[in-house]
C-alpha cells in the first residue's frame, strides 16, 4: 500500500472515530466502548464493535441502528456499516427482542408501542 493510500485510510479511520465520539458520547459515559474492527475504504464498509457496558444493554440495538443510519449520511466514503455488541445478533437483526424504532420510521405492525424513543 502506498504512503498516500495509508494516509487516506488513517484519515478515514480518524473521521470514523471522531464521528463515534462526537455523536455517541453516551457510549463511553455509560461504561461502554466502540472500536473499529474493520475498515475498507475501497468498498466503503466499516465494522464497529460495541463492548463494555454495551454488551447486554437493552438500548444498544437502538444505538447500533443510529450509528448505521447516521454514519453513512455524515461520512460520504462509508456506504455500509456493520455493528454488533458481540452478544449474538445484537444489531444484525437476528436477535429475538424488539426492533428499534425511530421517529418517522414506519413498521408493518404500526399498532405496537415500543415505548420512548432514544435521545439521539
Amino acid at each position: 500500500m502506498s504512503t498516500d493510500a495509508q494516509e487516506a485510510d488513517d484519515d478515514l479511520k480518524e473521521r470514523v472515530s471522531n464521528f463515534l465520539r462526537r455523536n455517541f458520547p453516551q457510549i463511553q459515559m455509560h461504561g461502554g466502548s466502540a472500536a473499529i474492527q474493520h475498515l475498507d475504504r475501497e468498498t466503503g464498509e466499516v465494522t464497529i464493535m460495541l463492548g463494555g457496558a454495551c454488551s447486554g444493554c437493552g438500548i444498544s440495538p437502538m444505538t447500533i441502528q443510529a450509528i448505521k443510519s447516521r454514519m453513512v449520511k455524515e461520512i460520504p466514503e462509508i456506504e455500509t456499516v456493520h455493528a454488533d455488541t458481540g452478544m449474538g445478533g445484537g444489531g444484525h437483526g437476528g436477535g429475538g427482542g424488539m426492533s428499534p424504532s425511530f421517529p418517522g420510521d414506519t413498521t408493518e405492525d404500526s399498532d405496537r408501542d415500543e415505548g420512548p424513543q432514544a435521545p439521539f
